[in-house]
């Protein structure tokens, strides 16, 4: 186990409270469908910075001033028991005053060469780095929505974050962060415009949604057979894929898929690669359905769209779904048009009915070991335009950026933008026997670049 200590623990809050603004802030059919899900956790690795400069006070206080402006952040999930129809109703209480929570860790023994092993290996140690584990959206109500950690390393130091997926996506996480990064950096010359709230809710429903008892009590089953040893151990490792790599996937997939009116993005192309080299190495029935989800922004497909830097969780995860056979015979092109069709049927009607049917019936996903994947789907989130390395705290811009242990199934993909222009990082979870036939399939390695 690593020697990471923790040297202390402590709570900020927004540094003017009476200006949040709104204080309540009811949560849509696309919160409440993952009011199970685990917080999803990030970090950047930066450079070690001066100790003179007292960078953990400056951290600190910029943090707090962040949070003036990102004020939800320092709320907490409120959980209504609505006796009259034996219901429950979630809501975000701005003005508890609660705040976020700052922790301060350190290792005396590990470095920076630790963390970037070669061929860009994800040692289990990384968890320890990340200040929370198998919290999930739901217990908000009485765990900060927001946690951040500096770890202080020989010759550097890891910020990570923590967050509750039902009050922000990635989109509003990465502005925070960025925001942060900023008034940390430049003090009180740094000037933010006020924080735009989503507006949307559905005409014909009813906030809050009353979502039955039955409905948010959770009891996953054991593993098969009741041995824990039964669930395959995941491993992570992260694959770089240059400039020349994606426009050469890009290429092959468009030219494979010839005439379609709809056009295959870089980011279609990389995430059919990965689909189809993964699923290649799952043992699977060729007759059996695999899986595809993609994070999608729906800020600018709603009509009227919303602004898009509109703060809230705005995502959705349409599936592509096609028989193991298809995905293997068919070719990149053909399943990265099954990824594009998908992306492109994500309209504000598509939205409008998913929310209607979602309060008919009430699909909350449920985590836990008895719902694991069985190899048979991938999830692709993170996004290669988050400028991830455009944070700098006043000591240098990112070294490398890493995903922590949340939602850690086997085909758990996070993007993230690479360090060089105009390349992706992929951090993937898979399995260890799967990851093991992936590093020694050639067709796969062909589009990757192993670092």
């Amino acid at each position: 186990m690593a020697d990471i200590t923790i040297v202390s623990s402590s709570m900020f809050q927004p540094q003017n409270i009476n200006q949040t603004g709104q204080k309540k802030i009811h949560l849509t059919p696309f919160d409440l469908d993952i009011l199970y899900v685990d917080y999803p956790q990030r970090g950047l690795l930066f450079p070690k910075p001066d100790p003179e400069t007292h960078f953990i006070s400056r951290l600190k206080t910029s943090l707090s001033t962040a949070l003036e402006i990102y004020f939800p952040f320092a709320g907490r999930l409120v959980k209504v028991n609505n006796l009259e129809d034996n219901t429950v109703s979630f809501y975000i209480d701005c003005d508890n005053g609660l705040g976020a929570r700052f922790v301060h860790a350190e290792s005396k023994s590990l470095s920076v060469s630790d963390i970037l092993q070669p061929h860009c290996s994800v040692p289990d140690f990384m968890n320890h780095f990340f200040p929370v584990f198998n919290v999930k959206s739901c217990d908000g109500v009485s765990e900060p929505l927001l946690t951040i950690q500096v770890t202080e390393i020989k010759d550097g130091v890891f910020i990570s974050f923590c967050y509750n997926h039902l009050v922000a996506d990635g989109v509003s996480m990465w502005g925070f962060f960025h925001t942060w990064s900023k008034i940390c950096s430049s003090g009180s010359d740094f000037v933010h415009q006020p924080l735009v709230l989503k507006r949307w809710f559905l005409d014909g429903i009813d906030y809050p949604i009353h979502i039955p008892v039955s409905e948010t009590e959770t009891s996953p089953p054991p593993p098969r057979n009741n041995e824990l040893s039964s669930v395959p151990i995941t491993e992570d490792r992260v694959f770089h894929f240059t400039k020349k790599n994606i426009s050469d996937l890009k290429a092959k997939a468009n030219s494979e898929v010839g005439s379609s009116d709809l056009k295959i993005s870089s980011l279609q192309a990389v995430s059919a690669h990965m689909w189809r080299s993964i699923i290649r190495h799952n043992a699977l029935s060729r007759e059996g359905e695999t899986h595809c989800k993609v994070a999608v922004d729906i800020r600018q497909r709603m009509n009227p769209p919303l602004e898009k830097e509109c703060f809230g969780n705005m995502v959705y995860l349409p599936t592509a779904t096609a028989t193991v056979g298809e995905l293997l015979d068919r070719g990149l092109g053909w399943a990265a048009l099954q990824i594009s069709k998908f992306v492109s049927s994500q309209t504000n009607e598509k939205h409008k009915t998913f929310a209607e049917e979602w309060i008919r019936n009430f699909p909350i996903i449920k985590s836990g070991v008895g719902s694991r994947m069985a190899g048979d789907s991938i999830v692709v989130a993170g996004s290669a335009r988050f400028e991830v390395y455009n944070n700098d705290f006043g000591w240098g811009k990112p070294i490398a950026v890493r995903a922590g242990p949340g939602n850690s199934i086997s085909g758990k993909l996070v993007l993230f933008q690479g360090i060089d222009e105009g390349s992706i990082d992929i951090q993937a979870t898979l399995w260890s026997d799967v990851l093991v036939n992936l590093l020694a399939d050639v067709e796969f390695l062909e589009h990757v670049t192993i670092v």
